[in-house]
Parts: C-alpha cells; sequence; structure tokens
C-alpha cells in the first residue's frame, strides 16, 4: 500500500524539515546521515524528499544506506518525485529495490516508468514473477485487472477445515489484508470464500463447502476503478476477488489499493480545477511548472477575450450608463458560482455512478427549478441594493432580471457540461470549470447588458 507523506503530522513534518536542513546548511553531513538511517522512517524520509528542492533531494537520497529502507522511501514518493529519482538509477539498481514492494505496488510503479525501462527491469527478474508482472501490465491501468494483486490463498470446497488450517500453517505468512480464503474448483473458477475468522472458530471436521460464503459476486478483470470504488464502498468489503470473463480466478484487489483511487480521485478533482496535474511536484523545474501553467493561462486569455468582445458590443450602453459597468461583476460572479455549485454535483455523481443517462434529465429538472428559485430570490435582494445605490429603479430592474437568466442558465449548462465533455473524451474535472466560467460570463455580460440595451435606449 503506498501511504502518502500526508497522511503523517504536520508538525512533527516540519520539525524534521527543519533539522535535516540545519544539518545540510552547516555542512553536517554525517548529521544528516544519521537523522535519514536511524532517527527516520521512510514515511517521514519519503516528505522530506518531498519538500525539498531537487539538489538537496539527491543529496538526501544518496545518503540513505540500506537498500531495504530506500525502497520503502521509494513505495511511499509522489509520482513525480519518484519519476526523477529513477531516472538516475540504473535499471538493475532499480529492479533490486522494488524486489521487496508489494505486487501492486510493484506493478503501479512500472506502470509509471517509460516502455525501455520497463523491458529492461522485466528481464531482470526472474520468470515467474515477470509472468506474473507482465500479465497485470497487460490491463488496463485503471481497471480491476490493474489494480488487482495475484498473491491470493485458494482452497477446493470439498477439503475439511483441519486441512485449511494445516494447509495455511505452511505458509510463513500469508499475503497481507488477507481477510478471506477464496474457494475455486478444479478449472480455478470462483465459488465463493470463506472468512478466516469463521475458519477459527468452525468445527476441524467441517468442509468449506458447508460455511463457504456464495453470495458475493466477483469483480470482472475489465471493471472500471470507479465502479470498484462502489463495490467496495455499499458492501464495506477489504478485499475482493477479479476473475476474467471465463470467471476463473485471476487476483483480489484490497482496501488499500482503493483507498489510493480515492485519493487520487479527490487530488485530481482540487488540481484539475486549477488546471493543475495532482502529480507535480512542488520543486518542479521552473521551466517545467511555467509551461504546464502557460497553456492553462492561455486558454483563459482566449476565454477571457470573448467575455470582453461581448462587452464591447454594448460600448455605447455603457458609456451612457456608468453604473452597468459597476454591477457587470455581480452577474458574472452570480452565475459562476451556481454553475460551479451544479457542476461540481454532477461530476460527483459521475464518479459514483450515480448520474448518467438514465437519469440525467430528472437531474436537470431538478437543478432547472433550483436555478431559476434562487434567481428569482437573489434578483429581488440584487435589485433592490443596485435602486438604493444608485437611486434607480431601472437598473435595479434590469440586474434582477440578467440574474434569473444567467443563474437558469449557469444551473443547466453546469449539468450538461460533465457528460457533454465526457463524451469528447475531455475529462470535466479538468477542462469544466473553464468552459463553465466562459459561458456564464458571456451570458451574464450578454443579458445584462442587452437588457439595459433595450431599456435606456
Amino acid at each position: 500500500m503506498s501511504i502518502h507523506p500526508t497522511d503523517l503530522g504536520t508538525e512533527s513534518n516540519q520539525v524534521n524539515l527543519e533539522r535535516v536542513n540545519l544539518a545540510l546548511a552547516q555542512g553536517a553531513i554525517a548529521k544528516a546521515h544519521q537523522l535519514l538511517n536511524e532517527d527516520l522512517t521512510a514515511p517521514d524520509i519519503s516528505h522530506l524528499l518531498s519538500s525539498v528542492p531537487p539538489k538537496q533531494r539527491t543529496i538526501l537520497w544518496n545518503l540513505i544506506e540500506a537498500d531495504d529502507l530506500a525502497a520503502d522511501v521509494l513505495a511511499y514518493l509522489g509520482e513525480e518525485e519518484r519519476s526523477e529519482i529513477i531516472s538516475r538509477l540504473e535499471p538493475e539498481e532499480l529492479a533490486n529495490l522494488i524486489d521487496s514492494f508489494e505486487f501492486d505496488d510493484k506493478v503501479d510503479l512500472l506502470q509509471e516508468l517509460p516502455e525501455s525501462v520497463i523491458e529492461e527491469v522485466l528481464l531482470s527478474m526472474d520468470s515467474q514473477d515477470r509472468q506474473r508482472v507482465e500479465d497485470v501490465l497487460s490491463y488496463d491501468e485503471d481497471s480491476a485487472g490493474g489494480l488487482m494483486n495475484t498473491d491470493v490463498v485458494t482452497v477446493r470446497p470439498n477439503i475439511t477445515i483441519d486441512v485449511v488450517l494445516r494447509y495455511i500453517r505452511r505458509y510463513h505468512e500469508l499475503p497481507p489484508m488477507t481477510d478471506n480464503l477464496w474457494v475455486v474448483n478444479r478449472r480455478n473458477e470462483f465459488i465463493g470464500q470463506v472468512p478466516l475468522l469463521t475458519i477459527l472458530v468452525s468445527d476441524p471436521s467441517t468442509t468449506v463447502r458447508e460455511i463457504m460464503q456464495t453470495e458475493l459476486e466477483p469483480l470482472f478483470v475489465d471493471t472500471h476503478e470507479n465502479e470498484v470504488v462502489q463495490r467496495f464502498e455499499r458492501l464495506d468489503l477489504v478485499s475482493a476477488p477479479v476473475v476474467g470473463m471465463n470467471r476463473k480466478l485471476l487476483g483480489r484487489i484490497t482496501i488499500d489499493d482503493v483507498v489510493d483511487v480515492i485519493r487520487a480521485s479527490a487530488d485530481h478533482s482540487l488540481m484539475g480545477q486549477a488546471g493543475l496535474d495532482e502529480d507535480d511536484d512542488i520543486f518542479a523545474p521552473v521551466v517545467r511548472t511555467i509551461r504546464r501553467r502557460s497553456v492553462w493561462l492561455g486558454i483563459n486569455l482566449m476565454t477571457a477575450f470573448l467575455a470582453s468582445a461581448v462587452i464591447g458590443l454594448f460600448e455605447a450602453t455603457l458609456e451612457q450608463v456608468l453604473a452597468l459597468a459597476i454591477l457587470m461583476p455581480v452577474v458574472a460572479s452570480m452565475g459562476g458560482i451556481a454553475g460551479n455549485q451544479a457542476l461540481t454535483i454532477v461530476i460527483r455523481g459521475m464518479a459514483l455512478g450515480r448520474v448518467g443517462s438514465a437519469n440525467i434529465r430528472a437531474l436537470l429538472s431538478r437543478e432547472a427549478l433550483v436555478g431559476l428559485s434562487n434567481g428569482l430570490l437573489w434578483s429581488v435582494v440584487i435589485g433592490f441594493i443596485a435602486y438604493l445605490w444608485f437611486d434607480d429603479f431601472t437598473l435595479g430592474y434590469v440586474i434582477g432580471a440578467s440574474i434569473i437568466i444567467n443563474l437558469l442558465i449557469a444551473a443547466l449548462i453546469g449539468t450538461l457540461l460533465p457528460g457533454y465533455l465526457k463524451s469528447m473524451k475531455i475529462d470535466p474535472a479538468l477542462a469544466g470549470g473553464v468552459v463553465l466560467t466562459t459561458v456564464t460570463d458571456i451570458v451574464g455580460f450578454f443579458s445584462f447588458l442587452g437588457i439595459a440595451t433595450l431599456v435606456y435606449t
């Protein structure tokens, strides 16, 4: 399981960072070496590496002595920081480090590497491990096959609990997060499961068939990771079997893998709102950061010019009634907020599998009613404020009407936009906010200034 450094105490992380920075600043390499190899855990060290610039990161990485500690640190690192360190390692060195990884973490790491590096790392593995890794790598990264671990313990239905217990004792240790044994037939087809707790309290002469549970439906290997998350959430699972289309057992997914998916999805949604990647290194090179951010700044510039062009159509009206220029941001801001509320609800619903073609019309009607109701409510409030501010009843009417229109359109666009973007193979979390802001700005300015033009001219 990959545990992110942010899981740890923020205060202790800052103390560790200050201690290491002080040691490096004073040239006390021996002190920094002791801190890394004797005083700090792998999660602590990974947090330090993520919290310092690349030059210091390289120094700290080179101070890590034991291979098993270095491997643990590598497992805890974020994708971009890990890629930076991996780029300096030889394939054989990398293969030695990831040899101690849990199988699913090993596959996750390999999925991040260039094809040429994957080939070299695979060649350094023994044939059995190589085959297992290649099998999992053949599945999509965001599918059940890409998430699964092939370390499973299986039993046949006709054996007794006494035989099962003797079989378990032959293991040096059970695979992590083992809460069930999977029951399969002679063709390795999934039949059911037997919880370990049930085994411990059952009569040794009882057969597996008598106590096994058959209600749990296995996950098919091509099941999308979002559906996997929903299954775990709905059934409170710790682990779940993964089968091929022929129902042959291929592996299992455990709750730690699901937590990683949830975290990645949350990070993606948060960072995507700013057009950023959730795996961005906070100390990435300036040129790389400029390139990444400039793309979205350029897109935003184009959308801003579109909104400005709409305003330019009503230049004469603005010159006639200066108060319109003062109130324009109110209309655009209210539309943007209302639209983002609907957009967020729909994107979350789609991620949880609760929004689709079957219920989008009902949701659209609901959001339209909410948008219209809020528009009526706030049009009265904003219109009254505008009247008191500029002593102009007509101005209050104009902004009130435009607020109703913009909030209604914003709710409709915010509801429909995620589905449209998804059909165009565009990530709604990444592009939705930019498109929505453009639409609400243009609709808000056009409705406000258009109504004002009709009324004042």
